[in-house]
């Protein structure tokens, strides 16, 4: 029995659902593909991803190639409540409320999975964590997974090293269709509609301190220097930092750029980038926000216990320091792009769920060829998805003739 908040929220959810799905060709394409070929016919999904439109679009595209769905969202605040009741009256198996506590979003986590599940469909790691520390009895009825995001792929990765996962996962986002689309374009825009939304604050003149310079970081520095903004760049790769600096951006250690930004965006999925001998260094008025998947990037915690808080506006909370300097950090140090927007546009989640659907389905059909590791989305997968959407944009590409394909084949000139 699904746990949402309001299942009288639906046609709210249905008007967003049904916007998504007309600019989501990929996924339309796919619909018509998975009712007639059924792949997903007696299969039972766990699904753990933000909980908005396009993962619901994501959900019934599943459902539609036989899949009995179970879903939840990746994180407490990207839930919206309409989408998930939309899912719900629709008569999908629905567990997230948006504001879950820790207890809430774990106990939302553990039903899914209460499902007994044969695919997985993580965004961050969390199902896959539960299922080999609370869950271990799942792991044979488990075919495998697909794994969403930077960060769940990092612990993914070091699972494989230490011989500790138990199934094949599939690792959707070192898909060349999605970390340069969804990681780049993706985040750099939905961060920025994060922002601007919340604190209605120009960019433009700003020094905007960019933590990490991956693909998030690329876009989101992007987007910041067509804003006006005066970018630095913090890096622990030096060749990342180098491409930073040759981009045209200042690169700095957090210890300088703390004194003299106006606004931080941490993108690392690592933890403690910022923390409180930055928060020291700051200026009055300076605001921090995150775009790493936990929030760990920004020390919250110590803040909530060493400095006065103050209730600002909406998604932005204002902590004095004894130096007597406030400084705003926006959603809790979440995802900022989902806590406080809608998280990426429609088209880029598109050839991302793309990915995902056609990576479930590959492991249906060679669930017994694959071993238990992190493992890479096939060619195939990433080039079909690259193809239909240059369709959907009316554009085509040369092909290589015969003479050319073995021409680069050889090695005599």
């Amino acid at each position: 029995m699904s746990e949402i908040r309001d299942i009288n929220l639906y046609e709210s959810g249905e008007r967003k659902l049904e916007w998504a799905k007309r600019n989501m060709p990929i996924l339309g394409w796919l619909e018509k593909e998975f009712i007639k070929e059924q792949p997903f016919k007696g299969v039972k999904i766990a699904l753990s991803i933000h909980m908005e439109a396009k993962t619901a679009c994501l959900c019934r595209v599943l459902e539609a190639g036989g899949a009995e769905m179970h879903v939840t969202g990746c994180n407490p605040l990207s839930t919206q409540d309409d989408v998930a009741a939309a899912l719900a009256h629709g008569g999908m198996d629905v567990h997230a409320w948006h504001g879950a506590t820790k207890e809430e979003y774990i106990s939302h986590l553990c039903n899914v999975l209460e499902s007994r599940p044969n695919i997985i469909i993580d965004d961050g790691g969390d199902l896959v964590n539960l299922i080999h520390t609370k869950y271990t009895d799942l792991i044979p009825e488990i075919w495998g997974g697909c794994e969403e995001t930077t960060t769940g792929v990092i612990r993914l990765n070091a699972m494989t090293r230490a011989g500790e996962l138990k199934f094949p996962m599939i690792t959707v986002n070192n898909a060349r269709c999605k970390y340069l689309f969804d990681n780049r374009y993706g985040t750099g825009q939905s961060v920025w509609d994060g922002i601007n939304r919340t604190t209605n604050l120009v960019v433009a003149g700003k020094r905007v301190v960019v933590a990490g310079y991956g693909w998030c970081g690329k876009g989101i520095s992007m987007r910041a220097k067509g804003f006006g903004a005066k970018v630095i760049v913090c890096e622990i790769d030096p060749v990342k930092a180098l491409e930073a600096m040759m981009d045209g951006f200042e690169v700095m250690t957090m210890d300088q750029a703390a004194k003299v930004g106006d606004l931080f965006i941490t993108a690392t999925g690592c933890r403690d980038v910022i923390t409180d001998r930055h928060f020291k260094l700051m200026k009055d008025g300076a605001v921090m926000c995150n775009a790493g998947h936990f929030n760990v990037e920004i020390d919250v915690d110590w803040l909530d216990n060493n400095c006065e808080r103050t209730p600002g506006k909406p998604n932005i909370a204002g902590y004095t320091l004894e130096n007597g300097r406030k400084i705003f950090v926006l959603a809790e140090g979440r995802l900022v792009n989902l806590a406080s927007g809608d998280g990426h546009p429609v088209e880029i989640m598109d050839m991302s769920f793309g990915i995902q659907a056609l990576s479930a389905r590959y492991l249906v059909y060679n669930r017994d060829k694959l071993k238990n590791a992190a493992v890479a989305v096939p060619e195939e997968i990433d080039l079909e998805v690259a193809n239909y959407k240059l369709k959907t944009c009316g554009l085509a590409i040369d092909a290589l003739t015969p003479e050319q394909e073995e021409y680069l084949k050889g090695w005599e000139v």
